[in-house]
């Protein structure tokens, strides 16, 4: 094996049955993997990449045991740190599909297949899927055209490229609050545009916008992103009055939620109306043998949330197994 970007680009033997695949590398999937390794459970996680959406958040300060806040970086690279102290395998790819076999649905053991992007396929008795979810985009004329030329879902990644530059921040939520005081810390201009008349941020976050003197306006979406190389202005409309008028900006920082990653699961129908996965309090989904925990669940979207689903989930694992009482599985 060697290393990239300290996940292992695979040679791992796909004839091997695993105890466990985890799905993804964010704190739910992290947590998982941990407790299925200390319960002796054959435990590997194929991702695409580590921490998930934790890894790409400037500050985090509601995570029990760090009062003074740890950046999301940091407390990402503790808990693969953690991971790799009890051997677990971590495999950078993308899962494109999970087949279980006709058992899984009826008695007996049985193996789950779990087919990647580079052509890999791996077995397992279970699967923990904890693939998170991805930022929701406005799907306006010119972001797509202008992602990465200006148009950002990530402050702690592109934020300094804007220094003394102006730029918006699209949402009303805690991480667009976040990230429009992370940006304005660096010195970048950040004006917050709202589609409704209040924020739904804690109030404390909200204190913090006013006593910044950060620039607001409600009542008001994104309708295009313009530009020619990279972004140069945005076309703003007041949902009330209709008006609608243009803004130069240089960016555009976007925080409007985030959708579930669940193409590749749909086909077992255990999806929700949403794309979210429905679980039980157990993190089963109705498929026998396959889990869910984290953002994918369509819970509290907070790592407290998803480190302690992370643990049912692999607790449920261990005991699925068990449940077979020594039926051979291979």
């Amino acid at each position: 094996m060697f290393s990239l970007g300290g996940l292992t680009k695979s040679t791992v033997d796909e004839s091997k049955v695993w105890d466990v695949i985890i799905i993804g590398a964010g704190p739910a999937g992290y947590t998982a993997a941990i407790y299925a390794a200390r319960f002796g459970l054959d435990t590997i996680i194929v991702t695409k990449d580590l921490g998930g959406n934790m890894a790409i958040t400037d500050l985090i300060e509601n995570y029990p045991g760090f009062p003074e806040g740890i950046s999301g970086a940091e407390l990402s690279n503790r808990m693969y740190e953690q991971v790799k102290k009890y051997g677990v395998d971590v495999v950078f790819d993308e899962v494109v599909r999970i087949d279980p076999t006709e058992c899984a649905y009826y008695e007996g053991p049985c193996h789950f297949s779990v087919k990647t992007a580079n052509g890999k396929e791996y077995k397992a008795k279970t699967i923990i899927i904890a693939v998170g979810a991805e930022p929701r985009k406005l799907n306006v004329p010119g972001e797509k055209e202008f992602t990465g030329r200006g148009v950002s879902y990530c402050a702690t990644c592109d934020g300094p490229l804007f220094v003394g530059k102006e730029v918006i921040v699209v949402g009303g939520g805690n991480t667009a609050l976040q990230e429009a005081l992370y940006l304005h810390s660096i010195g970048v201009k950040v004006t917050l545009v709202h589609r409704r008349d209040k924020f739904r941020a804690d109030k404390i976050l909200q204190d913090r916008l006013k006593q910044a003197g950060i620039p607001t306006i409600l009542n008001t979406v994104v309708t295009e992103i313009k530009g020619t190389n990279k972004v140069e202005s945005v076309v703003l409309r007041n949902v009330k009055t209709g008006e609608t008028f243009e803004k130069k900006v240089d960016g555009v920082f976007i925080f409007i939620g985030y959708e579930p990653k669940t193409d590749f699961v749909k086909h077992l129908g255990i999806t929700d109306e949403y794309g979210y996965i429905k679980v039980d309090m157990y993190m089963r989904t109705k498929v026998p043998g396959i889990f869910a925990a984290g953002d994918i669940t369509n819970v509290f979207k907070q790592i407290a949330v998803a480190v302690g689903q992370g643990a049912i989930a692999a607790n449920s694992a261990k005991e699925f197994i068990e449940s077979w009482n020594g039926k051979s599985i291979e």
